[in-house]
């Protein structure tokens, strides 16, 4: 217990540091680099009297180590900010404000979270049993029809680009058979039935191609978990190979799936643009492309901060998981 605990305070401590050693990058990259920062946080269109009040909101005149605690001291509790006509409180955790829209960064990123999350959640669910069970049954199999038929699936699923699969069910499921309506994002809250159907086609268009993935890599794992000496032990001493593949074979080969897994669903906050544009997702990924496009210096960085929190988060989750599937981690 006292080494789990251990462990857990080193992967936390790890997540922090990371998490600042971003921000101070990113912060870097969107405030120090050549350029007018009031400017880009303004946009093309902010006048004299406007742009004058970004610099005093973002402190320009003070030296850069005290702009970047200034921005630190957002993120934890919080930041006022001058409208011209009053002062607007943004509450921590204060990644901006966005002098296009006036909205405050975190009110726009809690509008777009829930449509993102769903397609993550989704997709995650149903690349991890189509992918996962894809690798075992090849693994399990090995050298039948089953296994290069399984192969043929994962060279297909790798080799195509979301947006052709995501067309493909459209003409498909949409237009040919019309099994289903054309999707029209419904948050869940509305209509949960609705927000289901409309989600099928994103979900597997996902899935299909993380899914080859996750099958690749399962047979390989699983493959090399079945030929080390402990499962040989097994083997000799009677055991069953169902037994042998599900109570201890699996386990061992699940580690680097749980990895990569955490990985792909932390890097889904935001760089899912292709699939929640083809589906109209009013997604995370689809404000950051919009805000790219218009300029919206304060968006683009906060929903990049965003998104590396989430990859990194989902990646602490991971040590987590990784650990607890495989306890000698815990005592590296």
């Amino acid at each position: 217990m006292t080494g789990l605990f251990t462990f857990l305070l080193r992967r936390a401590g790890s997540a922090v540091l990371v998490l600042l050693v971003l921000s101070a990058v990113l912060y870097a990259v969107f405030y120090i680099a050549p350029g007018d920062p009031a400017q880009l946080a303004c946009g093309p269109k902010c006048g004299a009297e406007q742009l004058a009040q970004v610099r005093q909101n973002l402190a320009l005149g003070d030296p850069v180590w005290l702009q970047y605690w200034h921005f630190l001291q957002g993120i934890v509790s919080g930041h006022d900010y001058s409208t011209g006509t009053g002062t607007e409180h943004c509450g921590a955790p204060c990644l901006g404000l966005s002098y296009q829209s006036g909205e405050q960064v975190t009110g726009i990123l809690g509008d777009k979270l829930p449509a993102t999350a769903s397609l993550a959640i989704g997709a995650m669910v149903l690349w991890l049993i189509m992918g996962v069970g894809s690798g075992l049954v090849s693994a399990v199999r090995r050298g039948r029809f089953t296994e290069r038929a399984l192969t043929g699936f994962t060279l297909v699923g790798t080799a195509t680009p979301v947006f052709i699969t995501g067309i493909l069910l459209l003409m498909l499921f949409c237009s040919v058979l019309q099994w289903l309506p054309y999707p029209s994002y419904v948050p869940f809250t509305d209509d949960p039935e609705q927000w289901a159907w409309n989600m099928v086609l994103p979900w597997f268009a996902l899935a299909f191609l993380e899914s080859a993935k996750y099958a690749r890599i399962t047979r390989s794992s699983l493959l090399e978990t079945l030929a080390e000496d402990h499962v040989r032990t097994f083997r000799a001493y009677g055991v069953s190979e169902r037994a042998i593949v599900w109570r201890h074979a699996l386990r061992g080969a699940l580690p680097p799936v749980i990895a990569l897994s955490a990985m792909d669903f932390g890097t889904l906050f935001g760089g899912a643009v292709l699939t929640e544009t083809l589906f109209g997702i009013p997604g995370i990924g689809q404000k950051l492309v919009t805000s790219v496009r218009t300029e919206d210096l304060p968006v683009v960085l906060g929903v990049t901060l965003a998104m590396g929190c989430f990859v990194v988060l989902a990646n602490a989750v991971a040590d987590v998981l990784y650990a607890l599937a495989d306890r000698r981690v815990v005592l590296a």
